[in-house]
């Protein structure tokens, strides 16, 4: 009797060639997880933000972006902005549940800290608010977001980094 080949969750950094496929990541994930709060003309509006993939991918490019894979297939990416802020976390709708967000979110949190940052932030859609409520983040501010010739509500939502921040630090001193 063989056993069966355990599929492998990992995490690498961004690659140029992952452009296209997280486009199309980022599409899915808006339309099929944003279905139940936003419009089909809000969620085509959001889903638009990635038509030009070259803009895309230096937007990408531009920060520390994270892509998560199962064997070796891209199944979610997150991007961490100015050290400070997840701009973009998305996992393709086949793959929620399976803690693909959660991997994302912890390193983007560990990165934030170690690069001396005392608080996250993220703009949370209606649907991710309460993945992030769940992982200790706060709502401090109710958003509405202009996207093309939508309205978009969200919520700014911070968690502190202070004590994963000044165990670093303590680590970094000994």
């Amino acid at each position: 009797m063989s056993a069966r080949p355990k599929t492998k969750l990992a995490m690498r950094p961004l690659l140029p060639a992952d452009v296209p496929l997280l486009a199309e990541i980022f599409r899915a994930s808006v339309k099929e997880t944003g279905a139940d709060d936003y419009s089909e003309a809000q969620l085509e509006a959001w889903a638009s933000a990635v038509e030009d993939e070259d803009e895309f991918g230096t937007r990408l490019a531009r920060e520390l972006a994270l892509v998560a894979t199962l064997d070796g297939t891209a199944i979610g990416f997150a991007v961490l902005a100015d050290n400070a802020r997840i701009d973009m976390l998305y996992v393709h709708p086949a793959a929620t549940g399976q803690g693909v967000g959660a991997m994302l979110c912890d390193a983007l949190e560990k990165l934030a800290a170690a690069r001396g940052a005392c608080e996250l932030s993220v703009d949370a859609s209606d649907g991710a608010r309460g993945f992030f409520e769940r992982r200790g983040f706060a709502a401090k501010t109710r958003n509405t977001v202009a996207l093309g010739g939508e309205w978009l509500a969200n919520t700014t939502m911070v968690k502190s980094l202070a004590a994963t921040s000044a165990a670093t630090a303590g680590r970094s001193a000994s």
